[in-house]
């Protein structure tokens, strides 16, 4: 038969199942079909009775569900004498309900005879083929997804209600400063409308003005949230689109979103790579060794076992076997979407762009910086009120009313102590960053995680994918004495071996392609046109380099594993494949294994693995026609040297082996004597193997990748391998990366392999493992920090690691305060000439794996990989590689310590303006109980200004220079002895100009009148407005001086090179000129703005910053620069 598809059916391969079950699947094979075609054929079933299955998970729910839906799918037409084919398959459903009820009244659960759970496993597939619509074979037809979409609901939860803009407004407001200016404002317009003398016709103007500066800033402040919740929106799609699943569509198996996923669609799941369940599913059979994590919806930590029939809830994971099921419930329906629903409409989630956690190194530092500003700038304004108040009114004996001029004056000098624009510069940096940094194929989640990988001091790095491309090509075979070796990329390594003195024989060849196809993934599949071109692929990159040889030997993987008896679960075979049993791949055990029923009850069983790991189980090998011999120590020694061999060549090399078990055998029975690599006892059915085959998969090194390990040496970034694989392979991989030099081997070596490296430069898991813990008294094992210290100095290259190792050199790494025992750094830069960075270390780890979670977790920065990270991993990580390159790595470093550098150029020139401003504010309260600076013009320069100034400095591109300069201590503070001198000298610079144009201003200039005379009648003077319109121009031209932060020369470089920045000045300056032209009753600035010659005297004023700054370099070099 065929489906609705157009695709054979189980049927056509004859039917696993027998008796009423067998009855059913004829029932559904010959009534579906009056829907073939017919896409927009109305459901039997909704989406709120597939929601009540998934919350329910019970027999009779699915009992229930059949029953009503092929009432429904039947309809209710009947003719006892000559029923429909609906209405026999009504009738037999009903008997299949009844006797699940049966079963599940007697509490005696899924029936376990050789069928293996028939009962729930045909209501699976009635579920699937009649109400869905589907099939377990090929699949939905890729036209109705959209329709599904519409009947069952999206798998994409609907976007959270974003804060509004006057929310967001208001909580601008609040700011301290902010309510003071608004109330100052308030009080302004107030006593000017209520005191002036003669009618008030622009006396409101300066209040006004300074409320409307208020509302400007709380503007941009809105806005600038307000755009960050949509960066969140685009960061959740980025991220959504990263999470793929594999479903099976018209007959293919292909990758889609999660959020891509509909009800009807059949989803591939392992333990592997495609762990997490998307959507709330029905387990299909024939029964697999699945188990389920559901810890996170349940809270139970115990592996909950499935069987066809089983409800899988989305959010839970497969942590062993695989399995095939379809999809009941996507979105608000699924079990986990209605809490995500319940969240998003309770608005306490966080976003992933900051949220509420700790605050990052940099925050903490900046916060500590404020709070000290804050603190000074309260005391100073404290000072220019009471100064104000005494020599006013005590001493002048001026007007009480003059006190709103004086408390004018002290907020004044607050306002302008406080570097408002500070938070607005880090968040448009980090912004900016990461929006820059995800072009660069880092996809940021936490925004704080930038400047963190700013001062990262050590990447442990995997090597598969990361460090190489991540294209695997079995280049090099050995087998029955031979080892065939393909040097040429034009010919591959089947034909190649097909040929090859006089290749090898039929029976080899049979056992290879059985052992290789039958002891792989459902997911790993290959797809070839008619004409036999590979088309696509998809699955793990080696177990794909697998299955070419394969079908390079002339043989079909699909075929082998279709016609192979515990292993098919397809036709009347699929019966069996409960009888087949799968041994899953782990990092404890290096290997993979599948035992298949024979004739008589013996099994044959197929491994792959680690060669060192299978070689030390093999007994026997194959020769080349296929005669098995008891393999000795010297044939033993052979092998190893040949796997050695390929490993020095940069090659994984895998072992493939097999063993015909007798009847009768407990197929999960332990072995006594041997024990995995993490301990643990071994399965007894994986030993006294014969080996078939060692192989060599080549996987180059991404190009990029010693150019930019040469950055990370450069920029004081330790670089560690942690890999699984061999310690020659990772050695080789190591060595062309420039991971490890020649420095790293035994002096007078030369060929570069794990034995000639110097002690700790490498190190295996287990030996890793034996050395950093230690066994307490009571037994327990404990993490040993002391004799950690004295391997990560040297260790480059861990090899055969476990996730587990992993965390512990994160966890170790991270605690580490070596750094402070100054004798041994000594010793250890003297000796071997490692530098041991002054702080403690800041972590950069890679993972791509489930377990590789909570070490990306534990180090500062976790990176998963884009492409072969599972979900968990991404869900752990801070920053997601989008290609999975470690170049990409080397570019996160470089942008986080750009924006570093960045905040550090803006404090710089708003430390600059502050303590200008406060001393020319306090000077004029203590002389004129005014500033010669209106409250106004210090808004401009404090709040408008420097808000242009954060978005100019923090648009500066990275340059190659940040990554010569070693990472920056988390305990240093972001004001550098440099940026000191440098605020301090230009403050210095422009007090003194402000200072003589203030006292001797009037006497330099002819016919200029003092300003503080003009303001006691309300006048705008010239005077005044010199010293604004020459104090602004002092900061702009400043502006470009911040641009460095080393003493560098050349201020001017690469300017032009970021229109941003000299737009933004350009802007700043036009704006300037047209207050000053033209502001004077919103500016206080002088009515005909000013003459020529003023403004040729406070340009030339504004460019002395320049010489000044230069002074201030070599006076720095000559006396400060000791440390440097």
């Amino acid at each position: 038969m065929t489906t609705e598809n157009g695709k054979e059916s189980s049927s056509g391969q004859g039917s696993r199942f027998g008796g009423l079950e067998a009855a059913v699947e004829i029932s559904i094979a010959s009534s579906i079909g009056k829907h073939l075609g017919d896409i927009t054929a109305p459901y039997p079933v909704t989406a709120t009775e597939l929601g009540i299955l998934s919350n329910d998970r019970t027999p009779e729910a699915l009992a229930k569900l059949l029953e009503k839906g092929v009432k429904t799918f039947a309809g209710d037409h009947d003719d006892p004498e000559t029923p429909s084919p609906q209405q026999k398959l009504l009738r037999d459903v009903e008997k299949l309900v009844a006797k699940i009820r049966h079963i599940s009244e007697k509490g005696e659960g899924h029936d376990d005879d050789a069928g293996g759970h028939k009962e729930m496993d045909m209501a699976a597939n009635v579920l699937t083929s009649v109400l869905l619509r589907s099939s377990p074979e090929s699949g939905i037809d890729p036209r109705e997804v959209e329709i599904r979409r519409e009947v069952f609901g999206t798998n994409a939860l609907s976007e959270k209600k974003l804060t509004s803009f006057l929310q967001l407004c208001w909580e601008a407001s609040q700011d301290f400063v902010l309510v003071m200016l608004i109330v100052l404002g308030t009080i302004s317009i107030v006593v000017e409308a209520t005191t002036h003398e003669g009618p008030c016709n622009t006396c409101w103007i300066e209040g006004a003005a300074i409320l409307f500066s208020v509302c400007i800033v709380i503007l941009v402040t809105a806005g600038i949230d307000y755009a960050k919740q949509f960066a969140f929106i685009r960061l959740s799609k980025s991220l959504h689109e990263s999470n793929t699943k594999s479903v099976i569509r018209d007959g293919k198996q292909i990758s889609v979103t999660d959020d891509d996923i509909v009800v009807g669609d059949i989803l591939s799941v392992n333990s592997h790579n495609l762990a997490s369940i998307p959507a709330d599913c029905v387990l299909l059979g024939p029964a697999s060794d699945l188990k389920m994590n559901e810890s996170s919806l349940t809270g139970e930590s115990h592996l909950i076992s499935k069987q066809p029939g089983d409800v899988i809830l989305s959010g839970t994971n497969a942590v062993q076997g695989s399995g095939k099921m379809v999809v009941i419930a996507v979105g608000v329906n699924s079990v986990s979407g209605k809490i995500k629903a319940r969240v998003y409409e309770t608005g306490d989630n966080q976003d992933e762009l900051g949220g509420e956690g700790e605050n990052s190194p940099l925050y903490e530092k900046l916060d500590a910086l404020a709070k000290r500003i804050g603190l000074c700038g309260t005391c100073a304004a404290s000072v220019a009120f009471i100064v104000s108040c005494i020599v006013g009114l005590g001493v002048e004996g001026e007007s009480v009313s003059n006190l709103v001029d004086y408390l004018v004056t002290a907020i004044t000098v607050l306002a302008v102590s406080v570097p408002e624009g500070l938070p607005l510069a880090v968040t448009l940096a980090l912004a900016y960053s990461s929006n820059k940094m995800m072009k660069e194929q880092n996809l940021v989640k936490h925004l704080e995680a930038c400047e963190t990988m700013g001062c990262a001091t050590t990447i442990c790095t995997d090597k598969t994918g990361t460090l190489t491309a991540n294209k695997m090509t079995a280049r090099a075979l050995y087998s029955g004495k031979v080892n065939y070796s393909v040097d040429d990329p034009a010919v591959t390594l089947g034909s190649y071996v097909m040929s090859h003195q006089g290749g090898l024989g039929k029976p080899v060849i049979d056992l290879l392609c059985q052992c290789i196809s039958i002891n792989s993934m459902n997911e790993t599949v290959l797809y070839f046109d008619k004409n036999g071109k590979e088309e696509s692929s998809s699955g793990n990159p080696t177990e794909l380099a697998l299955l070419h040889i394969v079908h390079q030997l002339g043989q079909s993987v699909e075929k082998i594993r279709d016609t192979t008896k515990g292993r098919s679960d397809k036709g009347k075979l699929g019966e069996f494949l409960s009888q087949g049993k799968q041994y899953g791949f782990s990092s404890a055990r290096k290997m993979m294994s599948w035992a298949v029923p024979l004739e008589g009850g013996r099994y044959r069983l197929y491994s792959k693995g680690a060669a060192e790991v299978i070689l030390a189980r093999c007994t026997k090998f194959v020769g080349t026609q296929g005669e098995d011999s008891d393999m000795s120590t010297a044939d033993s020694q052979i092998m190893q040297d040949v796997a050695l061999g390929y490993a020095r060549r940069g090659m994984r090399c895998l072992a493939l082996a097999y063993r015909d078990l007798p009847a009768g055998f407990d197929l999960d029975s332990l072995s006594a004597t041997l024990t995995n690599s993490d301990g643990s006892p071994a399965f007894e059915g994986e030993t006294e193997l014969t080996l078939l085959a060692l192989v060599g998969i080549e996987d180059p090194l991404r190009p990029e990748v010693p150019g930019a390990i040469e950055k990370c040496y450069t920029a004081g970034i330790d670089v560690r391998l942690v890999t699984g694989d061999s310690p020659n392979t990772a050695v080789s991989i190591a060595y062309q990366a420039g991971i490890l030099r020649d420095f790293h081997f035994i002096e007078g070596t030369t060929e570069r392999v794990a034995d000639n490296l110097k002690e700790n430069i490498l190190m295996e898991g287990k030996t890793f493992r034996s050395k950093v813990y230690r066994v307490s008294k009571d037994g327990t094992s404990e993490f040993d920090q002391a004799e950690f210290d004295k391997i990560w100095p040297h260790l480059r290259v861990l090899a055969r690691s476990s996730p587990d190792d992993k965390l512990t050199l994160a966890h170790g790494l991270n605690q580490s305060n070596l750094f402070a025992d100054k004798e041994v750094c000594k010793r250890l830069l003297a000796e071997d000439g490692i530098r041991i960075f002054p702080d403690r270390q800041v972590v950069a780890m890679t993972g791509d794996g489930t377990n590789d979670a909570p070490a990306l977790k534990r180090a500062d920065i976790g990176f998963a990989m884009g492409i072969a990270g599972t979900q968990i991993a991404k869900d752990a990580a801070d920053i997601i590689l989008i290609d999975d390159n470690f170049a990409s790595i080397v570019t996160a470093a470089k942008w986080g310590r750009n924006i570093y550098a960045s905040i550090q150029k803006f404090l710089q020139f708003q430390l600059t303006v502050n303590i200008s401003a406060v001393c020319t504010a306090l000077v004029g309260a203590f002389t004129y109980q005014l500033s010669p600076l209106a409250a106004i013009q210090l808004l401009w320069v404090n709040l408008l200004m420097d808000s242009l100034a954060s978005l100019a400095l923090a648009s500066e591109p990275p340059i190659e220079a940040l990554l010569k300069r070693p990472p920056v201590n988390r305990t240093d503070s972001m004001i550098t002895k440099r940026m000191c001198a440098n605020m301090f000298g230009q403050s210095a610079y422009q007090v003194v100009v402000i200072m003589v144009l203030l006292f001797k201003g009037p006497d330099i200039f002819d016919g200029m009148e003092p300003g503080h005379i003009l303001y006691e009648d309300d006048i705008n003077s010239v005077h005044y407005t010199l010293i604004f319109n020459s104090f602004v121009w002092m900061q702009l031209f400043n502006e470009i001086n911040c641009r460095v932060l080393k003493g560098e020369m050349n201020v001017f470089s690469n300017m032009f090179k970021n229109p941003l920045f000299y737009g933004i000045w350009i802007t700043t300056a036009v704006l300037q000129a047209l207050i000053v032209e033209y502001g004077s009753l919103a500016f206080k600035v002088a009515d005909e703005g000013l003459e020529l010659k003023y403004w040729i005297v406070s340009m030339v004023l504004g460019l002395g910053a320049f010489p000044v700054y230069q002074i201030i370099r070599v006076v720095y070099g000559m006396f400060l620069n000791k440390d440097e």
